[in-house]
């Protein structure tokens, strides 16, 4: 996994995915959809169609509102398309590793574009090597594409199935063929994807906010383990792997999805005011006024404003014209948008005890400059709460986070952070409360709701390729300790 040094308090995204199929706008509205899925990644975008005979694409460093306008629909002409927004995880920032990815197999032109981190995709890409494949790019996302070329069986969809039951991780994939719009969703259902219907199209997307941009209705959630195939003749759904409880990633809540966004019948708004009026009875704090470090922490301060009777005011002021300083690639272009991305309301903070409301803290970089920036504005106290619970681990299925040793509350004691941070006192929402927010009042043990392995350490997938790089580490302490 290819990590960078951010300096950033926000766990690093995943990607966004689009598909529609029946549209003769097909195009322009994955080009909406992608611009309502622009807060999954930022750093690059890209869009498929197909035209009855050729797969015209285009693809974008930068952001759909940049690059996807204009006389879309003659560049990218067709009745269908597919389209990504990306954030890397696996794989560097460069053009070569922009999806959707294409190529010309046996059975005709495939496109694909995925969301998500492939656990063992070190390992079988080593074996695809082996055994001849030429790689164009450094995503595991082409690791797919290559075990549907190399598989034997005989049609496209079973081909694809084959190359699924190879892969572990999380992921959500779009495909685009000649005649089919297909989407799949990894067996735990890690990452999310959703089927919708505009007219006689049906559209597939990382969230229910893309399919509201375009108008188009929700018709339910893509399952985990299944793949959807869209053709002329309507839908299919196949199942891949072995039916298991789902296990979604538990920070769609926390801070990835857009709050209008509905995840499993759930408001993401609503459970993050929620997450709030927990987070102020577990936590409580005696104070003059609730602020907010905007814009993510908004819901959970209005629902700790709610539960305390404290007064919520807009004490920090976001600069919205600044881009997201995780999403950026050089370490210098973070820290100038750091320093400008936020600034102090002194009129609500001189001389208050203020309470800080963020929904996580990774690195603490962030929240320490925060603090440091409220404290100027001359806050007579300051209580940091986080509407999450430490994060204590790293993720492995497409949340670019940093490694254990970069986390702020992995390395570090409660007094530790304390101090670290410059504040009066700091509380986190425990997984219990985060649980009962969502709606699940007692975690199960033995089968997790949610993916909530940052908080638990308990990963839902082997982690294949994570694993032989601690028994290399293992092996290489061996030999010194016999040298």
């Amino acid at each position: 996994m290819v990590h960078f040094d951010h300096d950033d308090d926000k766990p690093r995204e995943e990607c966004g995915v689009f598909g529609i199929f029946g549209n003769h706008e097909a195009s322009l509205l994955t080009a909406l959809g992608l611009h309502a899925l622009q807060h999954r990644g930022q750093e690059a975008c890209g869009i498929t169609s197909f035209d009855g005979k050729r797969f015209p694409s285009e693809r974008h460093m930068g952001m759909v509102g940049e690059h996807f306008g204009g006389d879309l629909r003659a560049r990218l002409p067709g009745h269908a398309a597919i389209g990504h927004n990306r954030y890397s995880t696996q794989g560097r920032p460069m053009l070569r590793n922009i999806q959707p990815i294409f190529a010309d197999l046996a059975g005709g032109g495939f496109a694909m574009a995925h969301n998500g981190n492939l656990t063992n995709a070190r390992e079988l890409r080593h074996q695809l090597v082996q055994d001849g494949s030429i790689f164009q790019s450094t995503m595991d996302t082409e690791v797919i594409l290559h075990l549907v070329a190399r598989s034997s069986r005989p049609r496209f969809l079973e081909r694809l199935i084959d190359a699924l039951q190879k892969v572990e991780g999380g992921y959500a994939l779009v495909g685009l063929t000649g005649k089919k719009l297909v989407g799949a969703r990894d067996p735990v259902g890690l990452r999310p994807l959703v089927l919708g219907r505009l007219g006689d199209a049906y559209v597939l997307a990382s969230e229910t906010c893309a399919l509201d941009i375009i108008g188009a209705e929700f018709v339910r959630e893509v399952e985990n383990g299944e793949v959807v195939v869209i053709s002329d003749k309507g839908i299919e759904s196949h199942r891949f792997a072995q039916a298991r409880p789902a296990s979604p990633c538990i920070f769609e809540y926390v801070y990835f999805a857009r709050p209008d966004s509905i995840v499993q019948g759930r408001s993401v708004y609503e459970v993050r005011r929620r997450m709030g009026h927990q987070l102020a009875a577990e936590t409580p704090c005696d104070a003059d006024v609730i602020v907010p470090v905007p814009d993510s922490g908004v819901p959970a301060a209005l629902g700790f404003s709610e539960a305390s009777g404290i007064p919520f005011q807009m004490g920090i002021i976001r600069n919205h014209y600044v881009g997201r300083t995780f999403i950026q690639p050089t370490q210098t272009g973070r820290q100038s948008a750091i320093s400008k991305k936020h600034s102090p309301n002194k009129a609500v903070l001189e001389g208050k005890r203020v309470v800080l409301v963020d929904d996580s803290i990774v690195r603490g970089n962030t929240s320490k400059k925060i603090v440091q920036m409220v404290k100027e504005a001359g806050a007579k106290e300051i209580h940091f709460r986080s509407a999450s619970p430490p994060i204590i681990n790293p993720d492995f299925y497409g949340i670019d986070m940093a490694a254990k040793s970069e986390l702020f509350a992995a390395i570090h004691t409660h007094e530790e952070m304390v101090r670290e941070l410059k504040v009066n006192s700091l509380g986190f929402l425990s997984v219990p409360g985060l649980y009962s927010a969502i709606g699940e009042p007692v975690r199960n043990n033995m089968m997790p709701q949610f993916a909530d392995h940052c908080f638990t350490g308990e990963y839902p997938t082997p982690l294949v390729d994570y694993e032989h790089d601690e028994s290399d580490k293992e092996r290489q302490l061996s030999l010194l300790d016999d040298a």
